[in-house]
């Protein structure tokens, strides 16, 4: 009976340590709209490259999870103050951000593009949006770039990418500045045919997935990355959603 016992009280220590590493259900944020990384298709249901590479990895880890979608500037604070567990969307691996959240391995290599009406002559480079207006989405690796290299007159800041977009197509901004994946999916859907890209790709950027700092999670996701790009699921993803194979 003792010996029974003992068997019994170790089955549950070992369920509860099970439980506490991945049976509790976390939270997991990423962007309200950020095209073709996670928005929603026409059903209502949030998906997209970032969404689904997510859910391999959780399944890779054993994770259960709760997608919250938020707009990407309330990302970060949630994160610090362990409100989310997780944030995939589109997030630029910069050196401040690494002072505040823990990173994973980047998982998408990327850069910023300045985008512009079809007919627009006076814009072929970064230096020429001197004295013009600029949108872009707030709290973003665009905004400080736009900020501190664009000389323009006015850098207008929007919480996501339609309201960003739509002002350059109401003649309320002269540029967009922006990650050239959603420049490049916006170029492909509402804006075919009429805007258009000028000057090189600007400040090579790589995204990474973020956790509050000292977060267990890390290890365990950039391995689930290695074995997804490994057994071919991350490139089948890739070609999914950006028409292409990784570089």
């Amino acid at each position: 009976m003792k010996h029974i016992s003992i068997v019994l009280i170790s089955a549950v220590c070992l369920a509860v340590l099970a439980g506490t590493a991945f049976g509790d259900k976390i939270t997991v944020a990423t962007d309200t709209n950020f095209p073709p990384f996670e928005f929603k298709d026409k059903s209502g249901l949030h998906t997209g490259f970032d969404v689904e590479l997510w859910d391999a990895i959780a399944k890779v880890v054993g994770l259960e999870y709760e997608l919250q979608p938020m707009d990407f500037n309330g990302i970060i604070p949630g994160l610090q103050t362990n409100q989310l567990d997780v944030g995939i969307a589109g997030m630029t691996i910069k050196p401040e951000r690494a002072e505040v959240v823990d990173f994973s391995d980047p998982y998408y290599d990327a850069g910023l593009l300045i985008l512009v009406k079809n007919d627009t002559t006076d814009i072929n480079a970064i230096e020429d949006l001197k004295g013009k207006v600029v949108s872009t989405k707030l709290g973003t690796t665009s905004e400080d770039f736009a900020k501190k290299n664009a000389g323009a007159k006015e850098v207008k800041l929007f919480p996501n990418n339609d309201a960003m977009f739509l002002e350059l197509m109401s003649g309320g901004a002269d540029a967009v500045i922006f990650d050239s994946p959603v420049i490049a999916e916006f170029m492909r859907t509402a804006g075919a045919g009429l805007f258009k890209v000028v000057g090189p790709l600007y400040m090579g950027q790589s995204y990474g997935i973020a956790f509050p700092k000292g977060s267990a999670l890390v290890p365990k996701v950039n391995a689930a990355l290695q074995q997804l790009r490994a057994d071919g699921t991350y490139n089948a993803l890739y070609r999914k959603w950006f028409n292409t194979d990784p570089k």
